[in-house]
């Protein structure tokens, strides 16, 4: 499962990419519109900005806005920023590799076979599915 933080990081995002490109938003009109905490927000809002994912402008049409494009942010790139690695098992991460401990063989070993096609499809679907895919698809059924 993902963090409720990184939850509310996208929660965020979408957000700020519904009204479209330019628009800015006050932290507690994205709190209150997404039932998100405002000072955990503060803190999320922050790290997207560390991240190049968000500025902030001060003044009274300030707030918060998206750096890039809707279509050039992914999901894959937003958990990845807030969580770490998007990885089941730890030996079949992409940048916080390590070997199972109680693993004899990873080229033999039925669990990372298994999981790597998980990991791999996942992947695809996060790192290709943008905020303002996300906005297009949300009244589709699951």
């Amino acid at each position: 499962m993902i963090s409720q933080k990184a939850r509310y990081a996208l929660r965020a995002l979408l957000a700020l990419a519904r009204p479209g490109p330019g628009t800015t938003l006050m932290i507690a009109e994205i709190a209150a519109d997404q039932n998100i905490p405002k000072k955990f927000l503060e803190q999320i809002l922050l790290e997207l900005k560390a991240g190049g994912l968000v500025q902030s402008r001060r003044g009274r049409t300030g707030g918060y806005a998206l750096i890039r494009p809707a279509e050039a942010v992914t999901f894959g790139e937003v958990l990845r920023l807030v969580d770490g690695p998007i990885a089941l098992l730890q030996c079949l991460s992409n940048v916080a590799y390590r070997k199972c401990i109680d693993c004899r063989s990873e080229d033999s070993c039925e669990l990372r076979h298994v999981f790597a096609k998980v990991a791999l499809a996942s992947r695809a679907v996060l790192d290709q599915t943008s905020l303002a895919a996300a906005l297009k698809t949300r009244h589709l059924p699951v």
